[in-house]
């Protein structure tokens, strides 16, 4: 039986639709929680690798409250090198991309404010992604060109030396990649429910108000009761596309 090992940053985030079709598949489950678990040093031959998302940053490698994060990068350095497929979903991307050489910075607007300096765009809650690559990128086998999905993050990564560019929305270009035919990073959420989102909103209330404003939390609520019942069968058939193409 294939074997994944899925490392999750914090409690709220994990591997949820992901977890489910890999396991529909047959694909052994491992999950560690790295805010409390060792992360391992290898890889078997084969296994697959999921990288989920997380509060903390890549800027944040060196703090001492996330010693995980350079074990982590050590992990995906060897992962790429041994060629073991990837997935890397919202920080597991942004971590994805810097192991394989790429910039990650703060997603900011087209336009400075008035004193001349970027203005950060957080982008969360429900909105669409354009997709590139229809009709020749397997990972998006009967995706429509648009597709809506959940948004969280305030980083963002250039596109890793060589990387197909795969999704882009209207406020962060780089929304997903493939590099290599079995590695792909996601800055956005396919595994995550309406009311899972919900959930976030509450948790997570003060960064959803530091991109969205004091009704952030509640326009997040209202917008995964409305939207993600019809956003989800495209995620499970991204994630099942992607899970085929790593050989899950």
């Amino acid at each position: 039986m294939r074997r994944a090992l899925v490392i999750q940053h914090v409690e709220m985030e994990g591997p949820a639709r992901i977890a489910e079709i890999l396991a529909e598949t047959g694909v052994a489950l491992e999950v560690v929680a790295a805010f409390a678990d060792p992360v391992p040093t290898a890889l078997a031959p084969e296994e697959l690798l999921v990288i989920m998302g997380g509060s903390m940053g890549v800027a944040d490698r060196a703090d001492p409250r996330f010693p995980f994060l350079p074990r982590e990068i050590a992990l995906i350095e060897r992962a790429l090198r041994q060629g073991n497929p990837i997935l890397g979903v919202c920080l597991g991307a942004q971590l994805l991309a810097h192991t394989a050489g790429a910039r990650v910075f703060p997603n900011v607007g087209p336009e400075p404010d008035a004193a001349g300096r970027p203005v950060p765009v957080r982008e969360v809650g429900w909105a669409p992604i354009t997709l590139h690559g229809l009709g020749r990128e397997p990972a998006l086998a009967g995706l429509p060109e648009q597709m809506t999905v959940l948004h969280w993050h305030g980083d963002t990564f250039d596109l890793p030396p060589g990387a197909v560019h795969l999704a882009s929305s209207a406020r962060c270009r780089n929304q997903a990649f493939r590099l290599g035919e079995r590695v792909f990073g996601l800055q956005f959420h396919v595994e995550v429910d309406g009311a899972t989102a919900a959930r976030w909103a509450r948790e997570d209330a003060d960064f959803v108000r530091s991109a969205r404003g004091p009704a952030g939390p509640a326009e997040v609520v209202a917008e995964s009761a409305r939207l993600a019942p019809a956003a989800l069968p495209a995620a499970d058939r991204m994630i099942r596309n992607i899970v085929g193409c790593m050989g899950g």
